[in-house]
């Protein structure tokens, strides 16, 4: 099992690349935090965050709060910011401008990305932006597990990194039929990439989810639960599988994943029951079964627990009958944390 990729598909992480913008001499590019034009860039979606890649030239980029040093970008370099931080990309640290809200709203009469061109000198900059989005609720593990700003380096050694950009240009000079599409799996796979530079590159000492991923007995209890949802598992069980005394792998686990092994398991549960309440002809008793759960009001009552409703309410609220671009929460850059879950599927618990 790899526990990344489950991840990443549970929580629908989706792209797109909106803008093919090219600035010369001296320029500022500003832009809000993403909660705020989310709803115009990416309305089904209920996380959403940005995404730059340089295509040509160099340029800074700098968190408009200046609480992070500014960034050198090269060419081929992505950088993401999946705090909700308004941020600068310039030629020269310091510039700031007004960010223009009207440019950030999907067309419907021409085909994405966007092309800027502004300014007359000889010296320019060309660079793809673009959005990712994915669903925090019921649990997303992922996007609390990432920094403030992320940044994948395309140097020539970073052969995989530098292909993918090299597409994304090719796609957005051509404007084929399709090309959209294209794109979207372009951002998909720029971030994911990085994501994977990112996790190579932590310090073996480091907490978080993104740490445990790589840490051999964390790791392995990741891939048992992700792999074996349904299972029912208990810390006792686990450890032994991973070759641990019960309180040293209690103590790892919750070192990375910030919750017990069974409050992660409870918690990932209900987001894979989640997304199957959205499938039609998928009833309340089936999706708990599928995670676990012998009997539906064992899992009435832990979904409620953890998600804070009932899954027919949740349901209601999550399938088509919600007009489009209207948000059943309350979109921030704080995730909220889960209520503590229960920690057995029986029914007299």
């Amino acid at each position: 099992m790899d526990v990344l990729s489950d991840v990443l598909a549970a929580v629908r992480l989706t792209g797109a690349i909106f803008f093919d913008s090219t600035f010369h001499s001296e320029w500022v590019a500003e832009a809000p935090r993403a909660s705020i034009i989310a709803h115009q860039v990416m309305p089904n979606a209920e996380y959403v965050f940005y995404f730059h890649t340089l295509l040509e030239g160099s340029c800074w980029a700098e968190l408009t709060d200046g609480s992070i040093e500014p960034i050198r970008l090269q060419t081929g370099d992505v950088i993401a910011f999946p705090m909700d931080d308004a941020h600068v990309l310039c030629s020269t640290i310091g510039m700031r401008a007004r960010p223009e809200l009207a440019i950030f709203v999907h067309p419907i009469d021409r085909q994405l990305p966007y092309l800027i061109n502004q300014g007359m000198g000889e010296e320019s900059c060309r660079f793809v932006c673009g959005y990712l989005g994915c669903d925090i609720r019921p649990y997303n593990p992922f996007i609390n597990a990432l920094p403030r700003v992320l940044l994948g380096r395309g140097a020539a050694s970073q052969v995989w990194l530098s292909h993918l950009v090299n597409h994304a240009v090719s796609e957005t000079d051509c404007h084929d039929a399709g090309g959209e599409i294209v794109l979207a799996k372009l951002a998909e796979l720029l971030f994911i990439e990085i994501v994977r530079q990112h996790i190579a590159a932590l310090p073996m000492d480091s907490r978080g989810w993104l740490s445990g991923l790589r840490h051999p007995q964390v790791g392995l209890a990741l891939r048992l639960i992700h792999g074996r949802p349904s299972e029912d598992w208990t810390i006792e069980r686990l450890a032994r599988e991973v070759g641990l005394s019960r309180s040293v792998f209690a103590d790892r686990f919750a070192h990375f994943a910030g919750v017990s092994p069974i409050q992660y398991l409870a918690r990932w549960r209900m987001q894979l029951a989640a997304r199957r309440l959205e499938t039609p002809g998928i009833s309340v008793a089936q999706a708990g079964a599928e995670v676990g759960y012998e009997f539906e009001a064992a899992f009435n009552r832990a979904f409620k627990k953890i998600v804070g409703s009932p899954p027919g309410s949740w349901r209601r609220k999550r399938t088509p009958g919600t007009e489009p671009g209207q948000l059943p929460f309350s979109y921030g850059a704080h995730i909220p944390s889960e209520a503590e879950p229960l920690g057995s599927t029986r029914p007299d618990n």
